[in-house]
């Protein structure tokens, strides 16, 4: 099943039982190169083990956690095993599936550590359930309550219909990622492949050739063609994330790719053509960066057509009931867990905090308190320092819908605060009508403070 090695072949048993298996099972060397790559590693990726064996495994199994963090580098560089940390591959067919990976150390008969091993399960099945699990109010994998998000997703399947190519900003952690895959669900491309690349998590070099590919010979250890994720997306969507970490100099080859629709591989000596649509998302100011010299001008504008800005949690409080409440019930099928909920203290607490990492945030404090919660309410002891250690507020709210009245009144009182008290300009800062304003003022019981003199005279509060 892998390179001839006596000191870490596996025996005939130990081969049968892999192969035997439904979780994908490889084994790498201390480079990381693949040496074995059993018959559900094939299935679950797409790629046959003669193609996958000698090559790194992030280039073959492309998972959202080998860029940054990847468990089995972890685990060769502290010996500690990882079990069960979900994440997604990119299968030879440009489909994104979710996995569930465990690592551990491989050693030989000496007790020689001589590489690690791999196991991955494919977690299409329980990700289609949590989905079947979610609330009417989201879309795609887009959970939300607020009228900032409203705006959002109500003019996402206008944008989805075009061709038009979309920059979807925002802080990182808010969910970039889930608006870009929303525009292609909704899209006539929905049936293709959707492609994502962190442009900043790769050098220059090795992000050329991901995005465009390269041919047999193009450079050392290029033994065959290999195709780059343009070549992937085709005929579906491909994003772009964190596009402001871009080279000027690989800037002007995706300008032509957007100009054009026109690409070259590495090493070759004729254009292919990309029937790709292009979503690029981003944390930075590109304007300031074109304005400073940083990034293309032209560029900016070609990729600039639609703007799309997510909000940072901080700015959508009402959002957070309902997004701890979405990822308890999404660890409670992940973990096959029976976690009843958040306790009203430890709602309390989320809602308190102001969230710098955002939803991504949100979701790891979840996941924290789900390691040490057992079958209990989600306690504020259970949650990670940066929120237990906030004093509790004195009336914390009693369950989710009172801690979204809660949230909502925030966001009611500070948009007046920001608007002067202008019933009219709060009230369109909210994404609202005067009049569902004042409904939602009365159903709140909020009192109203009176007008400052600097706005426009007091509105009629009856609508």
């Amino acid at each position: 099943m892998g390179h001839k090695d006596s000191s870490r072949d596996p025996d005939p048993w130990t081969e049968s039982i892999l192969e035997s298996i439904s979780d994908g099972v490889f084994t790498v060397d201390d480079k990381r190169r693949i040496t074995s790559f059993n018959r559900a590693a094939e299935q679950i990726t797409g790629i046959p083990r003669e193609e996958a064996i000698g090559r790194r495994c992030s280039e073959v199994l492309r998972a959202s956690m080998c860029e940054t963090d990847c468990a089995l580098e972890k685990t060769l560089a502290t010996g500690d095993p990882i079990i069960g940390r979900t994440a997604f591959i990119v299968d030879a067919s440009g489909r994104r599936i979710p996995i569930s990976v465990s690592t551990a150390l491989l050693r030989d008969r000496k007790d020689r550590v001589v590489g690690g091993a791999e196991t991955f399960r494919d977690m299409s099945l329980v990700e289609d359930l949590r989905k079947q699990l979610e609330g009417r109010l989201n879309v795609g994998d887009i959970v939300f309550v607020s009228h900032e998000m409203k705006r959002i997703v109500d003019v996402l399947p206008r944008v989805a219909e075009s061709e038009s190519t979309v920059l979807v900003t925002g802080e990182t952690g808010t969910g970039k990622e889930l608006v870009a895959r929303a525009l292609h669900d909704l899209s006539p491309r929905q049936k293709g492949p959707f492609v994502a690349i962190n442009c900043g998590a790769l050098p220059d070099t090795l992000l050329e050739s991901e995005l465009f590919g390269y041919k047999k010979g193009a450079f050392t250890g290029a033994v065959k063609d290999r195709s780059g994720h343009f070549a992937m997306a085709e005929g579906g969507t491909l994003l772009l994330d964190e596009i402001g970490e871009v080279s000027p100099a690989l800037q002007v080859r995706l300008l032509r790719v957007l100009q054009d629709g026109s690409y070259e591989p590495l090493g070759a000596t004729r254009s292919e053509h990309a029937d790709v649509r292009v979503v690029a998302a981003t944390n930075k100011d590109l304007a300031a960066m074109v304005d400073a010299g940083q990034f293309r001008q032209d560029l900016y504008y070609r990729i600039n057509v639609v703007n799309i800005e997510v909000p940072p949690l901080r700015g959508r409080r009402e959002d957070i009931p309902l997004l701890v409440d979405h990822f308890i019930r999404y660890f409670n099928v992940l973990r096959s867990r029976d976690v009843p909920g958040a306790s009203p203290e430890a709602l309390a607490l989320f809602m308190a905090h102001d969230f710098p990492g955002n939803v991504r945030e949100l979701a790891n404090a979840v996941e924290h308190a789900f390691v040490l919660c057992g079958h209990g309410f989600i306690e504020p002891r259970h949650l990670p320092r940066e929120l237990a250690a906030r004093p509790l507020p004195l009336h914390p709210p009693t369950d989710i819908a009172s801690a979204r009245s809660d949230a909502e009144t925030r966001a009611i009182l500070d948009a007046l605060a920001r608007s002067n008290n202008s019933r009219v300009a709060a009230a369109r800062a909210l994404g609202m009508h005067k009049s569902t304003l004042f409904r939602k003022v009365k159903a709140l019981g909020i009192t109203l403070p009176d007008e400052d003199g600097r706005t426009a005279p007091r509105e009629d509060t009856h609508g």
